[in-house]
């Protein structure tokens, strides 16, 4: 006979429900409303730049639209599940989204869509937005530092994995849900979570669903415990439960989840990237942009090494001949080398670096085809996210930049001024004119105030 299996009186998802109950029913520190308006902002400008683009044309022509929820940019409205993957996708699509730098993980991408999908639904207010919002970005945060890496290692993607759940919350909690019903939730979220990281191999779409996915598996996660379907209360810490079968472990930090909570605010140090690519290439690029205004003539270099983190290998720079030239446009944002490369040679690393014409250009391809890695054991990854690039010319020059830290960090945040013209950048892109990006940023900080009215993002 095998041991008796002990559950715990307290279950971590009953846990943490009771403590987003106390946040939302408590006052939400300004500054951390601050950064909501900020992620917000952030988003609605991300699912407008990718309103167009052929992968959420994919997605719209894929499912059913039936219902009177907003999927941001389009005028056609649709059921909240399916608002929610539309949105999710289109806000993660080009890897242009925010990023918390201790999972890593991406948050609003996720907890966004699926707060605002079941307010529209079900006609809730501004106050509740920012309580489903406040308390799954946080909790998603949290969650991403349980047991950093291994769900990465045992390849699997964090942000829809852990995403799933932290838009449980998030939509639970907007939709006002009793302790009861949220855990139900919880417990449903866990066997809907998903998310195989393969899309590594060739440049793949599947990335960019994951977003939306957690998002739609979110809501429909918060409806079913609504609706009094059990869900398992130990789905986290359980001998089968999410870390063990995502992670492959039950050993991590679970006090994270807890300490602090409603004091000591995560998801204010989230991450505003600054270029429209992978979150591990962005120092990296910093590097680059500043060795290409020394005037290096690209023919001239011989080598280019990179110092870089154990935990990078496998998603930038394995297998190295396929990352030095990548198969798709969207495989080069996950590509090191091709950013270096890019970023050097045409002098940034936005929206228009990552296309069919960029990842056939001899120029970047010749200088991608020169960069490689060495693994520093000493890189503190993932509390920071650090770039290297040393060049070594022909004549046996050496030109080297380091970067400890992601910009648009803990350590170098964007201001809500560089935030705002990163979403009129986003928006010109996705086609809407000055004046609705200016009729936006205008209603934003008041959002959150009495009637949550999302018809000016449609169209």
């Amino acid at each position: 006979m095998g041991s008796k299996v002990t559950l715990p009186p307290t279950a971590i998802a009953e846990r943490l429900a009771e403590q987003a109950a106390a946040v939302a029913a408590g006052d939400i520190p300004q500054s951390v409303r601050r950064r909501t308006e900020d992620l917000l902002i952030d988003v609605v400008g991300l699912c407008v730049a990718a309103r167009r683009t052929d992968y959420v044309r994919a997605i719209t022509s894929g499912i059913d639209a039936a219902g009177s929820c907003t999927a941001i940019g389009h005028e056609t409205t649709y059921g909240p599940e399916q608002a929610a993957l539309i949105n999710g996708t289109a806000a993660h699509g080009e890897d242009f989204d925010d990023t918390f730098e201790g999972g890593p993980v991406h948050s609003s991408a996720v907890v966004a869509p699926a707060v605002l999908a079941v307010c529209e639904r079900f006609s809730r207010d501004g106050r509740s937005a920012l309580a489903g919002l406040v308390t799954g970005i946080e909790t998603l945060c949290r969650l991403s530092m349980v047991i950093p890496k291994a769900i990465h290692k045992s390849g699997f993607h964090p942000t829809s994995v852990l995403g799933t759940m932290g838009a449980t919350l998030g939509a639970s909690v907007a939709m006002g849900l009793d302790r009861r019903k949220t855990v139900d939730a919880l417990g449903i979220a866990g066997s809907l979570s998903s998310g195989i990281i393969e899309y590594l191999a060739e440049g793949a779409w599947t990335k960019r669903l994951h977003a939306g996915w957690a998002a739609q598996a979110g809501v429909q996660a918060a409806r079913f415990g609504e609706q009094g379907f059990l869900g398992p209360r130990t789905v986290f810490e359980g001998t089968h439960g999410l870390f063990h079968g995502f992670a492959h472990s039950l050993e991590g930090n679970y006090a994270v989840l807890f300490e602090g909570f409603g004091r000591k605010w995560y998801m204010e140090a989230i991450t505003f990237k600054p270029y429209a690519t992978g979150t591990m290439n962005q120092p990296y690029i910093d590097c680059a942009l500043r060795l290409a205004k020394k005037g290096i003539n690209p023919d001239d270099i011989a080598d280019v090494l990179c110092e870089t983190a154990e935990g990078y290998v496998h998603r930038l720079w394995d297998p190295l001949e396929a990352k030095q030239k990548p198969a798709t446009e969207y495989g080069a944002k996950f590509s090191a080398p091709f950013n270096v490369a890019v970023a050097f040679i045409t002098g940034g690393a936005g929206l228009a670096a990552f296309t069919e014409e960029t990842v056939r250009d001899p120029r970047i391809l010749a200088l991608a085809g020169k960069v490689r890695y060495v693994v520093d054991p000493n890189n503190p990854y993932p509390k920071a996210y650090t770039g290297h690039v040393r060049m070594t010319l022909k004549d046996g020059t050496v030109f080297e930049e380091r970067q400890p830290h992601i910009r648009g960090g803990a350590h170098e945040p964007l201001s809500r001024d560089e935030i705002e013209d990163k979403f009129r950048r986003n928006v010109e892109f996705g086609g809407w004119t000055k004046q609705r990006a200016d009729a936006f940023l205008q209603a934003a900080p008041k959002l959150f105030d009495g009637a949550l009215d999302l018809g000016l993002l449609r169209g």
